[in-house]
């Protein structure tokens, strides 16, 4: 039962972001996953915001996670870079069809579905804090690695739409290239 909701769950992500809010059904969430016709009321009893609401918060999670992975060895930079490279892969992996979850619901969600905006935002947030934390352990002041994340998640997930738009992953490399030079002039001698 828990592997069926984990599907319909991931499926739900990916959904979001090849299709946005409005093509993340129910029955092609079941198509997608496989799961049981049941079982979506199942797992899911308030319906397409519920599952639409944890597929969010598991992105936000997997996203976190990669952002800290990357930042372990305490350099912002190559954390930057591997960011820019999963974002890139899964561009090109989709023939640049894939977004962003946490845009697709953001831009889409109506102000009568509140709890998906701040689903989004809060998957938003968690991967701001992980971004501006290697910042911080890189040396940075809280203030400045706030505002350094804050870019960078702002320029990437914009480079992502625009390489979708044009069919091209150039946007993101050239913000990549940008965001590099920022930060290098952002840390501290010997940091990065």
């Amino acid at each position: 039962m828990a592997a069926a909701r984990e599907r319909m769950i991931q499926s739900a992500g990916t959904l979001l972001r090849e299709r946005g809010l409005a093509g993340t059904s129910f029955r092609e969430v079941l198509a997608h996953s496989g799961a049981p016709r049941g079982s979506i009321y199942h797992h899911f009893p308030d319906g397409k915001n519920q599952l639409v609401e944890e597929a969010v918060r598991a992105a936000g999670v997997v996203g976190s996670q990669m952002i800290a992975a990357g930042s372990a060895d305490g350099d912002p930079v190559a954390a930057l870079r591997s960011f820019i490279r999963l974002w890139g892969h899964g561009l090109e992996a989709s023939d640049y069809e894939a977004g962003c979850p946490l845009v697709a619901v953001t831009t889409a969600a109506s102000a009568e579905e509140p709890a998906l905006r701040a689903a989004a935002a809060e998957a938003f947030a968690a991967w701001h804090e992980a971004l501006a934390a290697g910042l911080r352990e890189a040396g940075l002041s809280r203030a400045r690695a706030r505002r350094l994340a804050t870019t960078i998640l702002a320029a990437v997930e914009g480079a992502v739409i625009l390489c979708r738009a044009e069919h091209s992953g150039q946007p993101l490399k050239d913000v990549g290239a940008e965001l590099e030079l920022l930060l290098h002039a952002a840390l501290p001698a010997g940091a990065g």
